[in-house]
């Protein structure tokens, strides 16, 4: 059993789909958990009442982290309560699902500084934070978690943007790995396939793309959900995962065999 008792997680759009099943599934695994939200402030509370009846500590901050201001303030808020930061999630994600060729510069910006600038952003607010060495903080690996999806090396319809920043975001995981990994803090991405959130439900042609990928999978009928992925963020999290440094972990219900 994996136990994280006396870590502090942050989960960035912790309040729905994946970011609200990985929240949960720290604090079940003895984690306390900050839930970051933009919009969905009722969300996060109902995330963070979920964590508190688990036994954990919780809070909810409201942060946009496409900006530097909403981050720089969230981790003024983490050092001064907690003054330590054990496990970053960097969940939220946007961009769009629109063609390239349809696609704004300022579309393009919104998809590179939420998906990619965000977790350099968020890394190197929680580099000191993570290496804080006071007592209780010290003995074990700090973890930086970076969600990708298969748009990063597959051509998509009206995935571009998406796509695009996050291939880039896994090219930036494996050197902040190479960077910070010395100090003990270990840097991966986790690759999710096709889960049903409200996010992927506005997928164009979303249906059809779900029943496709279903008879794809090779794992006799498990379904790829938002608690998989979540307890596959567990590992990555936890101290099994210590020699995992600065790659990409796919969790599809092996889809992506099929090339």
């Amino acid at each position: 059993m994996i136990d994280l008792s006396g870590r502090l997680a942050l989960v960035t759009g912790g309040a729905r789909g994946i970011g609200k099943a990985t929240a949960i599934r720290l604090a079940e695994s003895g984690a306390d958990v900050i839930v970051n939200y933009v919009s969905s402030q009722e969300a996060a509370e109902e995330v963070a009442n979920t964590v508190s009846k688990i036994g954990r500590q919780a809070a909810t901050v409201k942060a946009d982290v496409s900006e530097p201001e909403d981050i720089a303030s969230m981790f003024d808020f983490i050092g001064e309560r907690f003054g330590k930061l054990d496990i970053l999630v960097s969940n939220a994600a946007s961009g769009g699902f629109r063609s390239l060729m349809d696609a704004s510069p300022t579309n393009f910006a919104s998809a590179m500084n939420t998906n990619v600038r965000a977790t350099m952003l968020l890394a190197q607010a929680a580099r000191p934070l993570m290496q804080n060495t006071s007592p209780g903080n010290t003995g074990y690996n700090r973890k930086i978690v970076a969600m990708s999806s298969h748009g990063s090396h597959r051509a998509l319809p009206a995935y571009g943007l998406i796509g695009a920043s996050k291939a880039a975001l896994e090219s930036l995981v494996r050197h902040l790995a190479l960077e910070i990994g010395p100090d003990g803090i270990n840097v991966n991405t986790l690759l999710a396939g096709l889960v049903e959130t409200d996010s992927t439900s506005r997928f164009p042609g979303a249906e059809q793309a779900f029943e496709v990928v279903r008879g794809r999978r090779v794992t006799g009928g498990n379904e790829l959900t938002t608690n998989a992925v979540a307890d596959a963020i567990l590992f990555l999290c936890s101290p099994l995962s210590d020699l995992v440094q600065g790659q990409t972990l796919v969790v599809d219900g092996g889809e992506a065999l099929h090339g």
